[in-house]
């Protein structure tokens, strides 16, 4: 079973992670292709974040899963998004 302690810290690493790919979706929206850094790190971030929650699964417990699982669903529409709106 994941401690609560390293669940708090994965997640809360993740909410980060949302939060600045977020912020570079929102600028890219505005710039168009003039961010293309900071868009591919937050799309870099948001993949890291995914295999860390995958990883971390892995020694959840049921509701621990429930909880990465929501947060994978997050990340992955974010993700998602972003990919589409770079075509």
């Amino acid at each position: 079973m994941a401690t609560h302690k390293s669940m708090d810290e994965c997640l809360g690493r993740c909410e980060n992670t949302l939060a600045y790919a977020q912020q570079q979706y929102e600028e890219s929206a505005k710039q168009e292709h003039y961010n293309t850094e900071g868009y591919t790190e937050a799309l870099m971030r948001l993949e890291d974040s995914y295999n860390e929650l995958t990883v971390m699964k892995n020694s959840a417990n049921d509701q621990q899963r429930d909880e990465l699982d929501r947060m994978k669903i997050r990340v992955q529409d974010l993700q998602h998004a972003m990919v589409v709106r770079r075509r």
